[in-house]
C-alpha cells in the first residue's frame, strides 16, 4: 500500500476509473454508477460516498472557467444569441458532464487511500478519530 499512497496513484486510478487498491479492475459499472466490487481484487466499493462532490468540482473547475470563455466571446465579438446557443451551451454541457466521471473516480480513490468514511457512520465500538 505504501506505493499506492501518493497523489499520483489517486489521480491515476481516479481519472482512469481503476480500482484504488490494485489499479487494474474497473471502478465503474456505468457512466457514473460504481461497480459493486473490483473485478480483479474484489475490493467492495460500498465504502465510497462521493455524494455531491463530483458536481461541485465540475461546476467550480470546469463550468466556471468555461463561462469566462463564453463571456469573453460575448465581449469581444458580440455575436447573436444563437451563436452562444450553438457554441457556448454545448461546450459547457459537454465539459461539465464529461468531467463528472473523472472527478467521481478521483474522490472515491481519495477516500480509499486516505481511509475516509462518512461522518456519523462509526459504530459504537469504533474509536473516535
Amino acid at each position: 500500500m505504501a506505493e499506492h499512497a501518493g497523489l499520483g496513484w489517486i489521480a491515476r486510478c481516479g481519472w482512469k476509473g481503476l480500482c484504488p487498491r490494485c489499479g487494474k479492475g474497473h471502478l465503474f459499472a456505468g457512466w457514473l454508477r460504481l461497480a459493486p466490487c473490483c473485478d480483479v481484487c474484489g475490493l467492495d466499493f460500498r465504502f465510497a460516498r462521493a455524494d455531491d462532490g463530483p458536481a461541485f468540482f465540475a461546476l467550480c473547475l470546469t463550468a466556471f472557467p468555461l463561462t469566462f470563455v463564453a463571456v469573453g466571446v460575448e465581449v469581444a465579438y458580440s455575436p447573436p444569441w444563437w451563436v452562444h446557443l450553438l457554441t457556448s451551451v454545448p461546450i459547457l454541457a459537454i465539459g461539465c458532464l464529461g468531467s463528472l466521471r473523472p472527478f467521481k473516480g478521483w474522490l472515491v480513490a481519495s477516500q480509499y487511500v486516505n481511509g475516509a468514511h462518512q461522518a456519523g457512520t462509526e459504530g459504537p465500538d469504533d474509536p473516535a478519530p
